[in-house]
């Protein structure tokens, strides 16, 4: 079940729904990121693995491997 970094995901909620399997959805990023939200435009600090935007909820998550860049960061929908 877990690939290690070679995992790949079509879209935000299996990053998230991961996250949550492995119990990684509430740690620390190794280097935190601002983003802005593709759905409201709110830039926030992206501090945790998931994270949501504090106006709209939309939730964001990246896996640890793949923290190091934010264009991997994804979108899993509003309040998922």
């Amino acid at each position: 079940m877990h690939e290690g970094c070679s995992g790949s995901f079509e879209n935000g909620k299996e990053i998230v729904d991961k996250l949550r399997m492995m119990g990684f959805s509430d740690q620390s990023m190794p280097v935190p990121v601002t983003i802005k939200c593709e759905e409201c435009g709110e830039e926030f600090l992206m501090d945790t693995f998931e994270f949501k935007c504090p106006k709209c909820f939309m939730v964001y998550g990246v896996t640890p491997c793949h923290a190091f860049d934010k264009e991997n960061i994804k979108s899993a929908g509003i309040d998922y």
